[in-house]
């Protein structure tokens, strides 16, 4: 499907101010996502077995204190764009940490993950300075999610009174997934499946916490020291060059440092620490993953790396461009290219081999005005 260029919301100021213009500017849709998440939630269908919507937001409720006690201004972002949302801070933990919170129910029903659940399967890769046609390294990656995610994708490009400035793809009422601040740290993910999700802090209020600090060993110190609610990749890279994989689960973090080659990775869990707590896939899904790792690695196995060819990766057609069919209905819902060093961030909107790419400053251009491409909505 051909979308419009990717939406852009401005917002800048405290935590609250943020929230609330988020919550404000798509309210009616984040309302929309978020009876669609709950219901995934109840249903069962990823979560393990059916459960009544009440004890879903219970749940979710209990996890507030987690998400408080691990940054205090994210929280209170993310009560507030609940607030202006017209959803509960509960309701705000499912739509914003959903693949994290199903880890989290799963482990509260108990036994294993039933043969329906569904996983999402994004593709991502950080490639060193010294594999690149000008010496700075890059970090990418598709964002694949089920195929009613995709309508809800939207840019973030956030100026914080009290953290960097700093550029987030995500989904509306979700705080941030994939992102770059002004100093040059990028988080990137892939989804994993746990056994042992808790009652935590969700992946999004992480990278967005990974993003207010001044390197990728700062960021990795925010990732170890999380007390996680459900199981996710990170890759972190920074301007110098200085870059991490962790296969991050609840009970487990093994790290593996950056070296001379790209890292590739997709949604299984390679390292033994990672892999004991790893919950069964499916055998498609499982398929489709190794099939993606093998075919990124093949991809970037030699020659100088640029952009373009970061864009041409994803939009790889027989594993790596996703699209939605029968029976899980994942597609590739956007991707996100970025280069720390110079401060470029490269994102497009739906399937990338369907779709362009934009380039995405970090300071609006000053006759910037709202259009099909951009949302302004910016407090100070």
């Amino acid at each position: 499907m051909k979308r419009p260029p990717i939406r852009l919301l401005d917002l800048a100021g405290t935590p609250s101010e943020i929230g609330n213009a988020h919550g404000a500017a798509y309210r009616d849709e984040i309302q929309h996502y978020t009876a669609e998440r709950v219901d995934l939630v109840a249903s069962g269908q990823w979560s393990g077995g059916p459960l009544a919507k009440g004890d879903v937001l219970d749940l979710a409720e209990s996890m507030l204190g987690a998400h408080e006690a691990f940054h205090a201004g994210l929280y209170e972002e993310l009560v507030s764009m609940a607030g202006a949302a017209g959803i509960s801070p509960a309701e705000a933990v499912v739509v914003g940490g959903f693949t994290d919170f199903v880890d989290t129910v799963r482990a509260e029903l108990g036994g294993p993950p039933p043969a329906t659940v569904v996983e999402d399967d994004c593709t991502a890769v950080i490639v060193p300075n010294g594999r690149t046609a000008d010496g700075n390294g890059y970090f990418g990656q598709t964002w694949d999610m089920h195929d009613t995610a995709t309508d809800h994708v939207t840019l973030l490009r956030l100026r914080p009174t009290e953290a960097p400035a700093a550029i987030v793809f995500t989904t509306t009422g979700c705080l941030g997934q994939i992102g770059m601040n002004e100093l040059g740290v990028c988080v990137g993910i892939n989804n994993l499946t746990g056994n042992d999700g808790q009652r935590g802090v969700a992946w999004t209020s992480v990278v967005r916490a990974m993003l207010t600090t001044e390197s990728a060993a700062d960021a990795l110190d925010v990732l170890l020291a999380a007390n996680l609610a459900g199981a996710h990749n990170y890759l972190i890279f920074d301007r110098s060059g200085d870059g991490y994989n962790v296969e991050a689960m609840p009970s487990a973090r093994p790290v593996t440092k950056l070296a001379d080659e790209p890292i590739a990775h997709t949604n299984h869990t390679v390292d033994p620490a990672a892999c004991a707590v790893e919950a069964a896939k499916d055998p498609l899904m499982m398929a489709s993953s190794v099939e993606r790792l093998a075919k990124a690695k093949e991809l970037l196995s030699d020659g100088t790396i640029d952009e373009e060819r970061l864009f041409e990766l994803t939009r790889e057609p027989d594993a790596i461009c996703q699209i939605a069919v029968e029976p899980f209905h994942v597609e590739s819902s956007g991707a996100a290219i970025m280069r720390p060093a110079t401060g470029d961030f490269w994102a497009c909107w739906g399937r990338p081999a369907e779709n362009e790419y934009q380039h995405i400053p970090f300071s609006p251009s000053p006759a910037s005005t709202t259009s099909s491409s951009t949302q302004t909505s910016s407090v100070s």
